[in-house]
């Protein structure tokens, strides 16, 4: 399996009476995002299948993943909290994104890589981080220390990739 875990695009900032899974995507935050994928276009990926986080800032940039996917969209409040088994479970397919928000996403590709467990509840730090935008591509079986890293690619490489 072809993994690819991609931390939501540029959303509002927290604030004040904003619920949190009612933030969305700014201006800039989509028109970055489009060239995001037209850089995962020249490193020819398609998608299978997009899973995401019910928050809008997630469902928004999974749409934005359009141009690459030749299956479907998937919701998973998983996606909106600590990586666990479960989650593990419910990823399927051939070549599929998992589109949602940090730190949970950086701890969910150290534990598949690793097979350390390096969090809690509270979310503790991880080795790696994914910017927003960021895009880390694994391989393998989506179990704790069965994938192994193809990239780990930033939002400012990518977008220099889809402006060619």
């Amino acid at each position: 399996m072809d993994l690819y875990i991609i931390r939501h695009a540029i959303a509002q900032e927290r604030a004040e009476g904003l619920d949190d899974m009612q933030r969305t995507l700014v201006p800039q935050g989509r028109s970055r995002f489009r060239e995001i994928v037209r850089g995962l276009e020249q490193l020819e990926i398609s998608l299978e299948l997009v899973q995401h986080s019910p928050a809008l800032r997630a469902v928004e940039t999974a749409e934005l993943l359009g141009p690459l996917l030749e299956g479907e969209l998937e919701v998973t409040d998983r996606l909106y909290a600590a990586p666990d088994e479960e989650l593990l479970r419910e990823i399927r397919g051939e070549s599929t994104a998992l589109v949602g928000h940090e730190p949970w996403l950086s701890q969910l590709g150290f534990w598949l890589l690793s097979g350390w467990r390096n969090f809690d509840a509270r979310g503790s730090a991880s080795p790696l981080a994914l910017k927003r935008g960021g895009v880390l591509h694994l391989k393998g079986l989506p179990r704790p220390g069965e994938m192994t890293l193809v990239g780990l690619y930033s939002p400012r490489v990518l977008r220099r990739l889809g402006r060619r």
